[in-house]
């Protein structure tokens, strides 16, 4: 494996807690009236299905804090809650702006950040990626997002877009994820990949995939562990 020069994470899931942070803000805000478990994972699987949406042209281009309200509004009266004002409703849909970073996080990318360029590569839209770094003191060097290519992972134009930006070659960037459609796709457009296993990322009943797979370059337990893996 040769040494990236610029190492690219995805971000919900494996940088930051979205179960956890979700689960915590549904249990505020409801006040136990509300299955958090459920509301947390009912959300999140509006994601693929409203990002699809834009995919095959039925929406035009739409950042991903507009699908996320899109997709609350249409849990809301599923879950038979009307008793929020639309201050009270834009303050929850902004929870994700407020994901928590797992543990290792910020430890990890810091060590990274001594060696390598990191950045995003999400499909959050840069207002949320930027405040949510700025909650859990995430140290990117640079955040990029769907937004600026308008398209979404896993669209090769998202991983070519992070060689274009640094000026380097495909194979010179590393994305680190723990889903492995998406490093799977990344590896289609040549880069290195490097997966991290986040066993609780849909929580402890629902489970999440964390079994290694032979394409990618690294697979690590955690950030702390990719840095160690990478000699940071």
């Amino acid at each position: 494996m040769e040494t990236p020069k610029v190492v690219a994470f995805d971000v919900f899931g494996t940088v930051v807690d979205w179960y956890g942070s979700i689960c915590k803000e549904a249990a505020k805000t409801f006040k136990g009236e509300v299955d958090a478990d459920k509301f947390a994972l009912a959300w999140r699987a509006g994601y693929a299905p409203a990002m699809q949406r834009v995919m095959s042209g039925e929406l035009g281009w739409t950042l991903i804090d507009d699908l996320h309200r899109m997709i609350l509004d249409e849990l809301l009266p599923r879950f038979r809650i009307d008793n929020l004002t639309e201050k009270q409703t834009d303050h929850l849909n902004k929870i994700w702006h407020r994901l928590e970073p797992w543990p290792d996080s910020v430890e990890g990318l810091t060590r990274l950040k001594s060696s390598f360029m990191i950045c995003t590569l999400s499909n959050g839209n840069i207002a949320l990626l930027a405040n949510m770094a700025k909650h859990g003191k995430l140290p990117w060097d640079c955040i990029l997002s769907a937004e600026i290519f308008r398209k979404y992972k896993p669209d090769p134009s998202t991983y070519l877009g992070v060689a274009s930006t640094f000026r380097v070659e495909p194979e010179d960037v590393m994305l680190v994820a723990s889903h492995h459609n998406d490093l799977e796709a990344a590896r289609q457009c040549g880069l290195q990949t490097a997966f991290i296993e986040r066993p609780m990322e849909f929580g402890p009943i629902q489970g999440n995939d964390i079994s290694p797979r032979s394409g990618n370059d690294l697979h690590c337990l955690d950030i702390v562990d990719l840095a160690g893996q990478l000699d940071c």
